[in-house]
């Protein structure tokens, strides 16, 4: 099966999470991290959980699964270790249309997660359809030790910069090549700021904040 590939925007949206233990909390952490409105079904909740629901910061029904906890959901991930549990989630949410995932379980997903790599606001991703999700984190290991955290703060320049870029058409890519050529990630890289601005300012005319 071939995965079609998706930055998805999910804020403010209803995700349901079957499941209350720390493969569940995983799942979870990104989630929230994404800015999800998180609902957790479970008969109890591990300690990382139960801190996150008394924080305020997701909702929590405290019941074994049931097909109605799914109303109203923008998604649903099954993270529980009984597999006709998971294989009711994935039964449910496909009949009214809610993508899916069961968590190590590609045939019952309608979605599957990339192994991740995060620098600020740039996120690799890598897959293998389902096949190894052991090559997708040996992958993942090499891609984090290429891209470090200058491209994160590189990234947050160039963002600084794109309505400028926008606006004189043509020199948006000029301006960015030769960012690169006068190694602003190896000024990054080394924490010089002044190197850093002095950069940036002598090829767009522009001051950036680097905080």
């Amino acid at each position: 099966m071939k995965y079609y590939p998706v930055f998805w925007d999910i804020t403010e949206k209803k995700c349901i999470v079957i499941g209350g233990g720390d493969v569940a909390a995983r799942k979870i952490e990104r989630l929230l991290s994404c800015g999800a409105r998180v609902c957790v079904v479970s008969p109890e909740l591990v300690p990382e959980l139960a801190a996150l629901q008394k924080e305020g910061r997701l909702d929590y029904i405290a019941d074994r699964y049931a097909g109605k906890y799914l109303d109203g959901a923008t998604l649903v991930i099954g993270a529980t270790d009984d597999e006709q549990t998971n294989a009711a989630i994935s039964r449910d949410a496909r009949a009214i249309g809610i993508p899916v995932n069961i968590v190590d379980d590609p045939q019952k997903c309608d979605f599957i997660l990339p192994s991740l790599v995060e620098r600020g606001d740039l996120t690799l991703a890598c897959g293998t359809g389902g096949a190894s999700p052991a090559l997708a984190r040996h992958v993942r290991e090499e891609l984090e030790k290429i891209f470090g955290e200058e491209y994160g703060a590189l990234l947050s320049i160039l963002s600084q910069l794109r309505m400028k870029m926008e606006k004189n058409q043509g020199l948006g890519r000029v301006w960015f090549d030769r960012l690169m050529a006068a190694d602003l990630l190896g000024a990054i890289r080394d924490k010089d700021e002044a190197r850093v601005k002095s950069i940036v300012l002598e090829i767009t005319g522009s001051e950036v904040n680097l905080d």
